[in-house]
C-alpha cells in the first residue's frame, strides 16, 4: 500500500493540532513530548507553505531553505528566528537540556512563527496580496 501525500490543508491542520497538544503537554510537565510536538507544528506549517509554493520540503535542509527564502522574501528576520527556536525544541526532545527560562523565552517565538506562517498561507506568494475572502 502506498502512502498518500498529505495536502497543504492537512499539514496546516496537523500543525495546529500539534501546537495545541504541545501547550497541553507543557502545562502537564511533559517537556519531551511537548518539545517534539512544538517542533512538529513548525515543520508541518513550513511543509504547507512549501507545498503551496511548489518548493522542496522533503528534507530538513529543504525546509530550512524554505524558511530562509521566506525570511528574504518578506525581509523578516523573525521568520528564521522562530524556526531556529523550533529546532531547539527538537534537540530538547532528544537531550532534555533546555533550561526552564529557555523554554519560556523560546516558546512564544515558535508560536509567533506559526502565526506568521498561517498568515502567509493566505497571501498570494508573488504579490503579498491576501487570498482570504
Amino acid at each position: 500500500m502506498n502512502a498518500r501525500e498529505m495536502t497543504t490543508q492537512e499539514h496546516t491542520q496537523t500543525a495546529l493540532e500539534f501546537l495545541d497538544a504541545s501547550d497541553r503537554e507543557f502545562a502537564a510537565g511533559e517537556r519531551l513530548q511537548a518539545s517534539e510536538k512544538l517542533y512538529g507544528a513548525a515543520t508541518h506549517i513550513v511543509t504547507a507553505i512549501a507545498q503551496q509554493r511548489d518548493w522542496q520540503y522533503r528534507s530538513h535542509r529543504a525546509m530550512k531553505n524554505a524558511v530562509f527564502r521566506l525570511e528574504q522574501e518578506y525581509n523578516d528576520p523573525l521568520i528564521l528566528a522562530g524556526f531556529l527556536a523550533a529546532e531547539d525544541f527538537h534537540k530538547n526532545f532528544f537531550h532534555n537540556d533546555m533550561e526552564e527560562y529557555e523554554i519560556e523565552q523560546e516558546r512564544p517565538l515558535v508560536h509567533r512563527f506559526i502565526s506568521r506562517m498561517l498568515a502567509l498561507l493566505n497571501e498570494t506568494p508573488s504579490t503579498g496580496e491576501s487570498t482570504a475572502p
